[in-house]
This record gives structure tokens, C-alpha cells and sequence, in this order.
């Protein structure tokens, strides 16, 4: 069996390649590798970190398809059925577009693969294997241990990335997961004991929880970090800003090793939330969130959307202005982009707001429909000058200003430069297939923080009031 994830086409720049596409390996294959018998041959290429090597032939292909590498996925299953091997094709874009897909593959399979994954080895072995397998039982009861030794842990700057959850328990109008998950339950975890065990092990320090919404089930995320306290690591994952102002929590993250935290902003513009569904965001605090996160000495990796119907050409520097004067480490933007199978695909489409269905476009960077406030020019050109604006370094250095000792403000400018001032000498590391050699100077910085200011009121609620 040969398993494959394509590069989205937005990671095969000929100039550079940013540390982003090297972060982390393919757990989900690897995951389902996991379900194979101890004398299966398998095998997981990342296109991301190496070639594919198209002279084989397996018995089995394997693809995970992402709306932005579709075209290259159907390339590659194409390329092996014309040779007689059975190609099966998954993952986000196979669920929202199946009769797409299905144009290219032997079998496809819509929705998570705990449940369809197993059925179709049977029915291979069996020697007859369906043409699709559609996901409705929604558990990780009986999850394998992940196959890492399939993992080229060295290529990538994040090895030990780790899921203990599936979807999220909100229904944003522009999220992907939403469709991915119809037909069953969209929010689900492990037990904390398997949880537990998987982290376990994993070798060093670091960790990255790659789950959409860490935090989504309280009772489950204060037990799995009740069972962390003590282990010594460092670890990353992203969170809601609801779940930040819950109190208690976010303590019991911070003692069992949180650093960092992915916090979906999404917008400064209060009409858009409740436009997208974003009612968890809603008469929050914006301010608050990154003040407690600075309390407890969590680093803050904001992500902003822009585009939505109550954006003018104006949000950009707005927002950029805000996330800087909040002394935000990072910051990722996003152009709202329709992903087939979403709400917001469908009320842009109703409405004659898409411009084309190019998916290799659908990356976030490029403005695929019409904008209410503005033009596409507008929106795009606002999108670059936000990252520009963000990372000069005028805006790394007033943003380390806002931390209160020397060490913060070296840690901001050490942590913001890193990311984004020295992508060219990523590229390098990436092409010597070295990222991993990376990760000792990662744990570094994340080691810094985790303690708290002086003069901080960790215990202090602040009253939440609308986003500005």
C-alpha cells in the first residue's frame, strides 16, 4: 500500500518555501496505517518535505485530497489506475465534491475513516471493495496506536503533532469541518487514558495539538490536562476566545505546559459574527482574551479572516493596528474563501457571488467571489499589505514593547522574526531536509514563557464587552 499526501499548490513555490508547509507530518494516514495487519507493506510519502516516486506499483493508493491539492491529487490517481492499481481518494474536498472524486478513484470515502476505514480493508481482503463508504458511526473507541515509524520525523519542525479530538462543536458559515462531519456527530474525543497514552509516546518535550477546538469539551480537556501536569512538556494547540475567559482552564492548560495558543479573532467588524455564525465570539472581550493569555504567560498566534459583507477597504489596517498594539506574537490572515459543501458556499453561489471553481485559487490568499464593501483588487491587495504591515520591523519591536520585561520583549521579537523575517534561510533548512533540526531553538523560546508578568492578576475576570 502506498499512501500519499499531494502538496497544496500554494507550498510549491519555486523561490521558497515557508517553515508552515514543513511543520507538520501526515497524521491522518498515518492514522488509518495504524488498521493494517502487521505484514501489510505500507508507506506514506508527504509531498511537502519529498518527491513522489511514480515508478512503482502498488497494489493500493492511498490519497488524502485537499481542495487546494485536487488537481494534483486526480493527477496522481489517474496516473496509478491507468496502470491497474486501486486508488482510493478521501479527505476534506472528496466529502464536499464526491462526484468529482469519484471520477478518478476506485473507492472513495466521505466523511472521518474510523468507521468506513476498517469496512473497506475487509472488503478488499474479501475482494469486494465498494465504490464508496460514506461515514455515520462517530467513535475513537477502538483507535490503533498511530504508525509514526512511518514518519520521517526529521523533515518536519513539529514531529510530534498529536490529535485527541474530531471537529468542533461550532457551526461556523465559512468552516470546512462543518461539511466534513454531516451525517454523524461533529464534535467527538478519545478517553483521556488513550489520550494519555499517545502522549506518552511521543519522544522530548513539545507537543502540538493539532484538534480544531482543544478545549471544545471542558470536562474532557480539565482531565486530559489534569493527567499532563507533572510530565514536563511544552505544547502548543489552538482554542476559541470563549474557551480563554473560562475560568479555571485555561490555568489548568498553562500547568501542564501550554505555550502557545491559536485563537481565532476572525474578525475587529462585531456585524460579521453573527453573518458567519460566529456566536462564540460574540460581546467578547477581544482585549481581554490576549491580557489573560499574556497573564498566564501563553503566547498568541491570532487568526483574522478577511472579507466578510461588513468589511470595507478600511478592516485592514485596522486590524493590523490592533493585533500590534495588543503586542500579538503572530498573526495569520486569511481572504474568506467558500469551500464547496459550506453554508457560505452555498449562499454565495445562490446569490452569483462565486467567480470561478479553479480550486487551485481556493487557498486563501485569492479572492474567488464578489465582496460586498469593496473590490477584489481591494481585498487582495489589503491581504498582502496586512502580513507586510504585521511583520515589518517596526511592528515586531512595538509589538515586544508591550511586554514588560527585557526577556518578553526579546521573546516576541526572537519568536515574530523567526516566523516570517527568515523564510529564504527556512527554505534551506527545508530543502536539506533538516527542519527537524529546528526544534531545540522551538522549545527554547516556548520554555520562555509560561510565567507570569509582574504585577499581573492572573485570578481577575475581566467583564467581556463588544468587540469594537
Amino acid at each position: 500500500m502506498k499512501m500519499i499526501l499531494p502538496a497544496l499548490t500554494e507550498a510549491t513555490s519555486p523561490f521558497f518555501r515557508p517553515i508552515k508547509y514543513s511543520l507538520f507530518p501526515p497524521l491522518g494516514l498515518a492514522t488509518l496505517a495504524g488498521y493494517l495487519d502487521p505484514d501489510d507493506e505500507v508507506t506514506v510519502t508527504d509531498e511537502h518535505v519529498q518527491k513522489v516516486d511514480t515508478s512503482d506499483e502498488p497494489d493500493l493508493v492511498v490519497i488524502q485530497v485537499y481542495i487546494t491539492s485536487a488537481r494534483r491529487a486526480y493527477e496522481l490517481a489517474d496516473l496509478y489506475r491507468a496502470r491497474g492499481v486501486h486508488v482510493c481518494l478521501g479527505g476534506l474536498h472528496v466529502t464536499s465534491l464526491p462526484d468529482e472524486a469519484a471520477r478518478h478513484a476506485d473507492t472513495i470515502f466521505c466523511g472521518p475513516g474510523e468507521d468506513t476505514w476498517p469496512r473497506f480493508l475487509a472488503d478488499l481482503r474479501a475482494g469486494r471493495p465498494a465504490a464508496r463508504y460514506d461515514s455515520s458511526e462517530r467513535t475513537l473507541a477502538a483507535l490503533p496506536p498511530i504508525r509514526r515509524d512511518l514518519i520521517a520525523r526529521e523533515r518536519y519542525l513539529v514531529p510530534n503533532s498529536i490529535v485527541v479530538s474530531r471537529g468542533c462543536p461550532h457551526v461556523c458559515d465559512f468552516c470546512y469541518k462543518e461539511a466534513f462531519f454531516e451525517g454523524g456527530k461533529s464534535f467527538y474525543t478519545q478517553t483521556v487514558d488513550a489520550a494519555l497514552a499517545e502522549i506518552d509516546r511521543l519522544p522530548g518535550r513539545h507537543l502540538y495539538f493539532l484538534d480544531d477546538h482543544l478545549f471544545g469539551n471542558a470536562r474532557f480537556a480539565s482531565a486530559l490536562f489534569d493527567g499532563m501536569r507533572g510530565m514536563g512538556r511544552l505544547w502548543q494547540a489552538a482554542g476559541t476566545v470563549k474557551a480563554v475567559l473560562n475560568p479555571g482552564l485555561l490555568e489548568k492548560a498553562v500547568e501542564s505546559g501550554l505555550r502557545s495558543l491559536f485563537v481565532g479573532f476572525e474578525t475587529v467588524n462585531a456585524g460579521n459574527l453573527t453573518e458567519q455564525r460566529k456566536w462564540q465570539n460574540i460581546d467578547r472581550d477581544y482585549g481581554a482574551v490576549v491580557r489573560r493569555l499574556r497573564d498566564n504567560g501563553v503566547m498568541v498566534n491570532g487568526s483574522f479572516v478577511f472579507g466578510m459583507d461588513e468589511d470595507d477597504p478600511s478592516v485592514f489596517d485596522r486590524t493590523v493596528e490592533w493585533a500590534v498594539g495588543q503586542g500579538i506574537e503572530t498573526a495569520t490572515f486569511h481572504i474568506l474563501t467558500p469551500y464547496p459543501g459550506t453554508r457560505l458556499y452555498g449562499r454565495m453561489a445562490k446569490a452569483d457571488r462565486l467567480l470561478h471553481s479553479d480550486w487551485d485559487r481556493y487557498d486563501t490568499r485569492t479572492v474567488v467571489f464578489k465582496p460586498a464593501k469593496m473590490t477584489a483588487r481591494q481585498l487582495e491587495d489589503g491581504y498582502w499589505r496586512a502580513y507586510r504591515d504585521f511583520y515589518r520591523w517596526g511592528s515586531i519591536l512595538r509589538g515586544a514593547a508591550t511586554k514588560p520585561t527585557l526577556r518578553g520583549k526579546a521573546r516576541h521579537v526572537a519568536y515574530a522574526g523567526g516566523w516570517k523575517k527568515f523564510e529564504p534561510a527556512w527554505d534551506l533548512v527545508i530543502r536539506a531536509k533538516r527542519a527537524g533540526r529546528a526544534l531545540p531553538l522551538l522549545e527554547s523560546v516556548l520554555s520562555g514563557f509560561g510565567s507570569r508578568p509582574a504585577g499581573s492578576e492572573p485570578g481577575r475576570e475581566p467583564e467581556p464587552v463588544s468587540v469594537s
